[in-house]
């Protein structure tokens, strides 16, 4: 669980409702089924629109993963590349077959797999670097399908409010009922508003930063594979995977037997 966007989105939900009840309002007067339905449906229909049924079928995962996700801890995989560094220094490229069942890292586990099987560097690197590329692309996908709808709700709550207000002053026979149309109105604004800001643009940014952090750690994967296969000393393979690390976080760099 990513404690970090359930606190931001319990953050932003109670100080809006906090200013609501210090301001003397009144939440029935803030609640409108049709105002919600014209941004969420407005909003599904032109996201529809952009991407195949396939892609948007995938929202909800995609929100879920803003709250449920497992960031990789790059000293760990600093460590546990070492460790495989130092026993293919000592025993051989095959004395890590072995291994294998133990590696839960998928990545890990196929650049180890190809180079146990003798696959060429440049072929090792050339697959390896697909694998990055194609896992951007999935996540890349992910962030613009929530780009978009937070792009449309607040343009459909402002067509909303515009469709209000043409009711309301099509019908100025009871002048009393004008305040009342005109909050109802503005309501749907509100909503496409809230919507946007506090909940899918920022589940987009959290979804980049999370691309950012499982390609930074593939990466050190494969440039840990690499100076496996060429032979370096574990030593070596830390520091060169170390400066990927701020400072604070990097592994000892006593020389490994």
């Amino acid at each position: 669980m990513d404690l970090a966007t359930v606190i931001g989105l319990f953050l932003a939900l109670s100080m809006m409702a906090g200013s609501i009840v210090l301001g003397g309002g009144n939440f029935a007067s803030f609640c409108d089924v049709s105002s919600l339905l014209m941004v969420l449906g407005g909003t599904l229909g032109a996201t529809l629109m952009c991407y195949p049924l396939a892609t948007v079928r995938k929202l909800p995962q995609v929100m879920l993963k803003s709250f449920i996700n497992t960031p990789p801890n790059p000293a760990d995989l600093v460590r546990q590349i070492v460790a495989l560094g130092a026993i293919a220094r000592r025993d051989g490229m095959l004395a890590l077959e072995p291994k294998l069942p133990q590696i839960e890292h998928p990545f890990i586990k196929l650049g180890i797999q190809l180079a146990i099987d003798g696959t060429r560097p440049e072929l090792l690197e050339e697959v390896m670097r697909t694998e990055i590329e194609t896992m951007t692309l999935r996540h890349r996908e992910g962030k613009g399908l929530l780009d978009q709808v937070g792009k449309y709700a607040p343009a459909f709550g402002m067509i909303g409010t515009l469709l209000g207000l043409i009711i309301m002053l099509g019908d100025m026979s009871d002048p009393s009922r004008i305040g009342s149309g005109m909050a109802v109105a503005l309501i749907t604004t509100l909503y496409g508003i809230v919507l946007s800001n506090g909940s899918f643009l920022p589940m987009a940014e959290k979804l980049a930063f999370l691309s950012k952090q499982e390609s930074m750690a593939r990466e050190i994967v494969l440039r840990g594979i690499l100076a496996i296969q060429q032979g370096e000393s574990p030593w070596m393979i830390e520091q060169k995977l170390n400066t990927f690390l701020p400072p604070a976080a990097r592994t000892s760099d006593r020389r490994a037997a």
